[in-house]
């Protein structure tokens, strides 16, 4: 079986099959404590009420944010 991985790592220009472990299990701690995050915030009591006039709100500063940002850029 070793062998069969690493030959398909070969292949596929992938490092060695324990750095793709090792990626594996990283990327499975990462996805563990997002989950962990959204339940915790899940859980949490509601801080702002996010309606239309929240979405609103946020479209106008990023248009004000890249308007400035244009200013600058054409200085």
């Amino acid at each position: 079986m070793k062998s069969f991985v690493d030959e398909q790592m070969f292949e596929c220009g992938h490092g060695t099959s324990s750095e793709d472990v090792h990626e594996i299990i990283r990327k499975d701690q990462q996805r563990l404590q997002l989950r962990s995050l959204l339940l915790q915030g899940g859980l949490s009591a509601p801080v702002a009420v996010v309606d239309a006039a929240h979405f609103d709100g946020l479209r106008e500063r990023v248009c004000d944010v890249g308007k400035k940002v244009g200013k600058a850029g054409g200085r």
